[in-house]
């Protein structure tokens, strides 16, 4: 274990080992915040087994899905500042792209609140979601596949259901939020969220991470798949045969999943959401639409999907995940604390996995936590790092 040894660490020391063990997973990462402070930071096991680096409490981790949380912290800001309306629809901002004679027509339909919503149209459990190479096969193009040929691909194929009647998780959606956002501001995506959304919030460390076995970045982890998990074929030409975490071209859709950061940067995130170290990042009356109850079917007990972010069992509780081959993350906000775990690794069954540590990590924090008596954030400020994007 590594990071300070603060009052009632000893429970949370023994819950993250446990479960790391129990799971055979190399090394994780715990931080918590609570008020605006950062009371808890703890690295476990190994940042590489292979050379024996310990996993430090800012490591960085691919984040997978948490990374829409920043993407939609972005399309909001534009929001605030008057240059983009949530009813707009897709295809008016990306108007180089267009439904297909074989396409669906209700693809014009799909506004930019649909995509925030997971209401776009998109199923992954009615239509898979397609491979790399099934795009590029099908538009005769050849890797490595850009965001442009997955979102041309998909103007021609029909929709899994009206745009805005229900709720499906679509990665697909929050893809093309990242042209949008390049489109409006006149920015890369990642030049963008950077300034406009990472930079105020005191986060200056966090970028798009590279792809392939030799893409590991500054104080990024190494990423493991459970024994036995097979090699695939890496979506980056050149590459062969791969370990599972490296096969994906990190750099296509970058939007909807590719981010790195630390769990102790993504606690100032969500701080600086909530507000609690100032004011809030989004303007009231957007906060409001962020959190707000679609009503959107299927209906579930224990909450609903907001503008980039779950919400419930209660209205002041908000969580995110990120499922990404070789790494497990967790973003929860509850009434008293944030915590925000990271992985890297994948079990076999990655969301028991993950049940597993947000269940434990949560009734442990039902007995309260001290954690230091002194900001910890002065301790682990955000480095300076370089963005991926030129």
């Amino acid at each position: 274990m590594t990071g300070p040894d603060v009052d009632g660490a000893t429970r949370f020391d023994q819950i993250m080992t446990g479960i790391l063990r129990d799971n055979d997973v190399p090394g994780a990462t715990l931080a918590i915040a609570k008020n605006g402070r950062l009371i808890f930071a703890r690295g476990y096991g190994y940042a590489d087994f292979e050379s024996r680096q310990m996993m430090q409490p800012d490591s960085m981790f691919r984040i997978g899905s948490i990374s829409k949380v920043l993407t939609s912290m972005a399309v909001l800001h534009l929001k605030d500042q008057g240059q983009l309306q949530l009813d707009e629809k897709l295809l008016d901002i990306l108007s180089e792209y267009q439904a297909t004679a074989v396409g669906d027509i209700r693809l014009r339909d799909i506004s930019i609140r649909n995509l925030l919503q997971h209401a776009g149209g998109w199923d992954r459990y009615v239509v898979a979601d397609p491979t790399s190479r099934e795009i590029t096969r099908a538009l005769g193009t050849s890797l490595p596949l850009s965001t442009a040929d997955t979102i041309r691909y998909r103007m021609g194929r029909p929709l899994d259901f009206t745009p805005g009647t229900k709720y499906a998780y679509s990665n697909f959606g929050y893809c093309t939020l990242g042209p949008v956002i390049e489109r409006i501001s006149g920015q890369r995506y990642e030049i963008y969220v950077r300034d406009a959304v990472l930079q105020p919030m005191d986060v200056h460390a966090m970028s798009i991470g590279l792809s392939g076995p030799t893409g590991r970045g500054p104080f990024e982890v190494k990423y493991y798949e459970y024994a036995g998990k097979p090699i695939v074929e890496s979506n980056l030409p050149g590459q062969g045969p791969v370990a599972a975490p490296y096969g994906d071209d990190l750099a296509n859709c970058p939007s909807s999943g590719s981010w790195i950061g630390s769990a102790i940067d993504l606690t100032r995130v969500m701080a600086a959401i909530e507000g609690s170290r100032g004011a809030t990042y989004l303007s009231a009356d957007t906060m409001v639409e962020y959190l707000a109850d679609p009503m959107l079917p299927p209906r579930v007990a224990n909450g609903w999907w907001g503008l980039g972010i779950a919400v419930g069992p209660t209205p002041d509780a908000w969580s995110h995940g990120g499922l990404v081959s070789g790494s497990v993350a967790l973003l929860q906000r509850t009434s008293q604390y944030v915590f925000v775990v990271l992985v890297n690794s994948w079990p076999p069954d990655a969301d028991r996995f993950a049940n597993q540590i947000h269940a434990a990590v949560t009734d442990a924090l039902k007995s309260g936590l001290n954690g230091s008596a002194t900001d910890l954030y002065a301790q682990f400020p955000s480095p300076y790092l370089p963005p991926s994007s030129p």
